[in-house]
This record gives C-alpha cells, sequence and structure tokens, in this order.
C-alpha cells in the first residue's frame, strides 16, 4: 500500500494468528451490491478441511451481518452469530467439508459508496458519477465478505457479482464471464491460487478500459473514465517497461494470470496492491503538465511490486511487515532507476536518508517491531535491502531473492526466512546487520551517505556543496558555471536556496542563469526562495507562469499578484482558464484572487457561489477541503459554507474530517457561528447531525 504524496505513511492495523486447526480453502461469493441501501447480499459456499485435532467452535470474521440458510456439508446447522464473527459449533467432520449461507451487510468501512449521495443541496456537474470501491489492508475485508482477518489464512476467492448494466465491475483474477440478467450483469471472476482477504477486492464505475500484453505475455488491463482520456497516456507512462523489467529484475514470473489498475475517487491511499488489481486515487491521474509534479510512476512500480512482495509471499506477524513495505518501496525505486536513470535513483534514496535521520530525533521504535512507523516500514526497509544488495552485489542479491519467493510462494514468511537466503548465497554478516537496521532504533545516516558516496559522483558532488557552501560573491563564477552546466537538478537546486539570504543584486545574475535553464525542477526553486521581486525582475519572474508545471504557476500567481497590485486584474484575466490537479489547485487560487481583486458586489457573488459548488459531497473530498479553506480565508462564513464543513464531518476519509472538525470547534467560539450550527442542525442527515451535536457539546 503506498500513501499520499511524500507519503504520509500510516499503517492500518494487521492482524495475525497462528495457522488453525482448521484449513478454509476456497471461498466463492455470489454477490449482489446496492448502491443505494449500501449494502451486500451474499450467498457464499466455502470448502474447509478439519485435521486431526477437530475444534470446538469454527470462526469467520463477520462483521455487523445477518446470516440464514446456514448449511455444512448441506444440511442445516445452528450457528452463533457475535455480530463480529460466525461461529460454527457443530456439523463439520475431519476432512473436507462445504459450509454454505446467505448473508446481509451493511458496511461502514472497507466497502466505500462514493457519489451515491444526493443530499447536500449543491449543484455539481454530470460527470461526477457514483463509484463503490474496496480497501482491504488495515479495514478488514470481513465488513462486507464474511473472510479472514488472519492474513495467514489464505483461500482461493470467486466472485460472481451482479449489477447495473451500464457500469464495469473489477475484481480479483480472471474474469470468465459476464451473463446478462435483466437490467444487470452477473460478473464472474475467477482465481486459482489462494491469497489473504485483505487483498480481495471490488471496484464498480464507468470505467473505459484499454489493454495490452507485457513480454511475458500477461494481460494489463487499464482502467479510466471516459473525461480523463487525455491522461491516459501520462498516468500509466511506462506501465509496461516496469512491468517487465520487474518480471525480469525479481526473476520470478508474475504470479498471477492478469493484472488490473483502476483509479477511483476519493481513495484512502494513494494506492493499494490488491491481487492482480491495484486501486488507486484518481488524484493521481494526471496530464502532460500535472506529470512533471506528482505522477503515478513510482505508486504505479510500488504496488506492482506488492504482487510478489506481500500477495504471493505475506509477512507472517506484524513486526514482519517492512518485507512487505521495504521491498514495494525498494523495488519501485528500481524500476524508477530503470525508467529515469542513476541520478534519479541515488537522488531519492538520498533524500529518503534524510528523511530518517530527521525523524529518527523522535521516533524510537526500530524497524523490526509491529509498531514501527510507515516511514521505517517503508523508507528504512528498503534502505536496509539497498545496503545488503551494495554489500553483497546484485547477482548474489537477485538470487537470494528468487529463492525466498519460490521456496515461501502463496505462505507466509518471517524475517529470518529472507536472511537465510541472503546467508545461503553469501558470507554477509546477518546478524549484525540484523542489530543495526533492524533492532536498534534510529538511521544509520553515516552509513548510508558512505555507501552513496560510493556510489554516485552526484551524491559526492551535493554533500561537498552541503557541508562547503559557496560563497555567492567570491565564487560567482563557479556558481553561475554550475547553474549553467550539465550538474543534475538538485545540485542547481541546493546553490539557489543557499543564496535565498543574499541581496537581490548579487543574487540577481544567479537567478537570471537559473531561469535561462528551462529545468523546470530549477525554475521552480527560483520560484519559491525569490520572495521580494523587483521590478526589473518582474518580465522574468513572470515566464514562471508558463511553465510545465502546475506547483510552479501557483507559486509564481500567488507571488505576482501579492508583490504588484497595479497588475491584479491582468494576473486574474491570465489564469480564468487554469484548472490546475484533479483537486482544481490553480482554479480555486485563480478565483480566490479574482475575489479579492473585485469591489463589484454582482461579480464577488458569482465567484462566491463557484467557490461553494466545489464543496458538494459529490466532489472529492480533498477539493472540498481546498475550496472551504479558500472561503474561510476570504471570511465567507456564511450558512451554506459552515453546512459544507459539517458534511465534512461525515466523510470517510480522516483528514478532511478533522479539517472540518477543527474549523468548526474554531467558529463554535463565536455566538454567531454557534446559532448558525443550531439552526442547521435539525436539517442534517442523522450521521453528520450527530457529529455535529458531539462538536455542540464539547
Amino acid at each position: 500500500m503506498k500513501f499520499l504524496y511524500s507519503f504520509f505513511l500510516l499503517v492500518g492495523p494487521l492482524v495475525f494468528a497462528q495457522k488453525p486447526n482448521v484449513d478454509f480453502q476456497t471461498i466463492h461469493a455470489n454477490l449482489v451490491i446496492n448502491p443505494v441501501k449500501t449494502n451486500v447480499l451474499g450467498n457464499c459456499t466455502y470448502t474447509f478441511v478439519v485435521n486431526d485435532k477437530k475444534p470446538d467452535t469454527i470462526r469467520i470474521d463477520a462483521n455487523k451481518m445477518e446470516f440464514a440458510e446456514v448449511k455444512i456439508n448441506g444440511s442445516k446447522v445452528n450457528f452463533k452469530n457475535s455480530q463480529k464473527q460466525l461461529l460454527l459449533y457443530e456439523g463439520f467432520r475431519k476432512g473436507k467439508n462445504t459450509l454454505t449461507f446467505n448473508y446481509d451487510a451493511f458496511p461502514n468501512q472497507t466497502m466505500y459508496f462514493v457519489n451515491w449521495d444526493f443530499t447536500q443541496e449543491i449543484d455539481t456537474p454530470e460527470e461526477v458519477q457514483g463509484q463503490i470501491w474496496t480497501q482491504g489492508q488495515g479495514k478488514y475485508t470481513s465488513h462486507w465478505l464474511p473472510s479472514f482477518d488472519d492474513v495467514n489464512e489464505k483461500v482461493i476467492f470467486s466472485f460472481d457479482i451482479t449489477f447495473q448494466k451500464s457500469f464495469e465491475v473489477i475484481a480479483n483474477g480472471n474474469l470468465v464471464g459476464r451473463t446478462p440478467s435483466g437490467d444487470d450483469y452477473i460478473w464472474q471472476y475467477r482465481m486459482k491460487q489462494p491469497m489473504s482477504s485483505y487483498l480481495a477486492m471490488i471496484a464498480i464505475g464507468h470505467f473505459e478500459k484499454k489493454m495490452t500484453n507485457a513480454a511475458s505475455g500477461i494481460p494489463l488491463y487499464f482502467y479510466y473514465e471516459a473525461q480523463d482520456k487525455d491522461c491516459y497516456e501520462p498516468t500509466y507512462r511506462y506501465s509496461r517497461e516496469m512491468f517487465d523489467f520487474l518480471e525480469q529484475e525479481i526473476g520470478v514470473p508474475y504470479p498471477w494470470e492478469v493484472y488490473r489498475q483502476v483509479p477511483v475517487r476519493d481513495f484512502l491511499y494513494a494506492g493499494m496492491e490488491n491481487t492482480t488489481a491495484t486501486i488507486f486515487s484518481h488524484d493521481l491521474v494526471v496530464d502532460e503538465i500535472a506529470f512533471n509534479d506528482r505522477n503515478y510512476v513510482n505508486v504505479n512500480a510500488h504496488e506492482l511490486a506488492h504482487q510478489w512482495f506481500g500477495d504471493l509471499v505475506t509477512a507472517q506477524s506484524g513486526k514482519d511487515h517492512w518485507l512487505q513495505e521495504g521491498f514495494a518501496t525498494y523495488y519501485a525505486l528500481l524500476a524508477e532507476q530503470q525508467v529515469f536513470g542513476d541520478d534519479y535513483f541515488y537522488n531519492k534514496l538520498f533524500n529518503t536518508a534524510q528523511q530518517l535521520k530527521q525523524a529518527a530525533k523522535t521516533d524510537k521504535v526500530p524497524l523490526y517491531n509491529e509498531k514501527a512507523s510507515s516511514l521505517s516500514f517503508y523508507q528504512k526497509g528498503a534502505w536496509a535491502l539497498h545496503v545488503i544488495r551494495h554489500e553483497i552485489g546484485r547477482e548474489k542479491f537477485n538470487k537470494a531473492v528468487k529463492s525466498y519467493l519460490k521456496k515461501y510462494a502463496y505462505g507466509n514468511v518471517v524475517t529470518d526466512n529472507f536472511l537465510a537466503e541472503i546467508a545461503a548465497v553469501s558470507k554477509f554478516d546477518t546478524a549484525a546487520f540484523r542489530k543495526k537496521w533492524l533492532e536498534e532504533p534510529g538511521f544509520p545516516i553515516a552509513d548510508a551517505e558512505a555507501v552513496l558516496q560510493q556510489q554516485s559522483p552526484l551524491i559526492r558532488d551535493f554533500i561537498q556543496f552541503r557541508d562547503h557552501q559557496l560563497d555567492p560573491k567570491k565564487d560567482h563564477a563557479e556558481i553561475l558555471k554550475i547553474i549553467s552546466g550539465n550538474a543534475y537538478y538538485p545540485i542547481k537546486e541546493l546553490l539557489l536556496y543557499q543564496i535565498v539570504e543574499q541581496p537581490f543584486e548579487v543574487k540577481q545574475p544567479i537567478l537570471e542563469a537559473a531561469l535561462k535553464t528551462n529545468d523546470w525542477h530549477v525554475r521552480q526553486a527560483v520560484a519559491a526562495t525569490v520572495e521580494t521581486i523587483p521590478e526589473s525582475f518582474r518580465t522574468q519572474y513572470e515566464t514562471l507562469l508558463s511553465d510545465k508545471s502546475y506547483e510552479t504557476q501557483e507559486i509564481a500567481l500567488f507571488n505576482l499578484w501579492k508583490i504588484f497590485p497595479e497588475h491584479r486584474k491582468r494576473y486574474v484575466e491570465l489564469s480564468k482558464n487554469w484548472v490546475g490537479f484533479q483537486d482544481k489547485n490553480l482554479k480555486l487560487l485563480h478565483l480566490s484572487l479574482a475575489y479579492m481583486s473585485t469591489d463589484d458586489k454582482g461579480e464577488k457573488y458569482q465567484i462566491y457561489k463557484e467557490l461553494l459548488s466545489y464543496t458538494g459531497t459529490n466532489y472529492d473530498s480533498g477539493l472540498q477541503q481546498n475550496a472551504l479553506q479558500k472561503l474561510l480565508d476570504l471570511d465567507l462564513k456564511s450558512e451554506d459554507v459552515l453546512r459544507s464543513l459539517v458534511y465534512g464531518t461525515g466523510s470517510h476519509r480522516w483528514q478532511f474530517v478533522k479539517f472540518s472538525k477543527d474549523n468548526i470547534r474554531t467558529l463554535l467560539k463565536e455566538k454567531k457561528n454557534r446559532d448558525i450550527f443550531i439552526k442547521i442542525r435539525s436539517e442534517l442527515p442523522i450521521r453528520e447531525k450527530t457529529q455535529l451535536q458531539r462538536l455542540l457539546e464539547e
């Protein structure tokens, strides 16, 4: 699993247990999903084997479900429903058994019904359409399908899913059939190998798709919304190349029969590696310009790597979670090295080392601990693998990884399993490695930087310039030479940040040289570091408004509008058709600046209404939050704005919930705002009404 953007890593709770005396082998689920009622009706068949030691009770995780027609081996049996588990205590025998039942679930997490709620009376565009998607890791599939929270219980899944004909339905495995049934289709998906329940998935929406084949022949499906057709290529750029690379580099063929990728609205994370089908955030659907700032490439490679590391072999315990996230993070970096080059690869390793160094000041939990931070599981885990690969060499490392994957395929693993494979191919001191990299807290930054300096001339130069800062007066010519030369952009960025405090007349020639590089990274550093813009530099700075970077455009537009009031109307006019990322960062900035640039009450009202429209619940929560922040910054605390904040408390995304609650708490300190909240309380749906009442009572 990968978290948006740098990446904002938290690991959801994981459940691990010992292998029981009952081995579930298959689950076949016939499902009817109702987006209006937000429920799942299921008819399921499970096969399981009872081993020699017959248990008193068989448990299947099932949160807040109702069951009927529960049968084992064709005969009705008594059962208990704890509202957390289905408990079976009769009717089974040693050897193979078959369980069938009907169930009804109203999932309040794990399965999300997005854009089906039209209770908020704010206009939304036609392209905002309903979707349904699941997120099992950390949320538990047992909220929508009776299954197993224990990741060590691996089962072969198959689904028959009934849904409206106009929608595309995606699930794990091969699509073996699609049968008409009145106004619906029954989509038939089949797996051939077992997996943990948290990897079961469903995604439903109005999707288009394209297909190609990997070099190995594996079908690769890429989904997208029709309105995003121009974003298809930049979003999925390098996908096939990275798939082919990872198959070759890992040395074990892709372990499943098909691979799909589908972007969904308001997803909880950047991406999730469900077996055979990655779900990722619609925020990562990008056009040519957005690709430069925040593309899908790393998340794409990360979730793909998980198909081996996490899906094929799954960590047996929480402290071994680095075997999933560390491997996926590292192999994603290797895939990026393949497409972007060595400098890119070593620069990313260097940056994560600095993040880990900073985090180590307060984070005292070692990597080999179930309570380790996500930064540790992902980035320190990747660094640990890089150190091993550096010490024993690529060939031996690959040999060990290949043996590890083949030996434990479709099973569960612990850290010692992997380290034993390293020891088998080399004389690497795994005990010392375990102590320093896995069991000790902190991050060995000196070791990491020493490794990088051995491997990368870029990092050697960067550390030299970082530790021995050039003087922009005495070393002026050298700085200009570097800025104008072929040095990789991080070195140029470093030099620009080092001269921030210099008088403008000293740094102006350097800034002008930086702008002439036409490297958007370097030009963005100019945009971000120049806080005062003299009139003599305005025209040159204005060229940033045309850069192939939405982040650069946002920084430059705001700075120019703020510093040159006499040009504000021109900047507003210039940006009127800007949109930016999926969260419409440039559109919202334009509207905000336009509001502050006019005294016309009619114009102000129209701008307010447009900003308000983006707070509707059928938009992604990131866009809602950004629009609400702009409205609050403009002091537009109307009844509609406050109502939209209350609707935010009902979001499935905790970040938006926190934003909404924090702002409501602040607003409640003023009586006029409290009176508005009390007035609208009775009009709200029960979930939002309950949240508001709690805030009012604090």
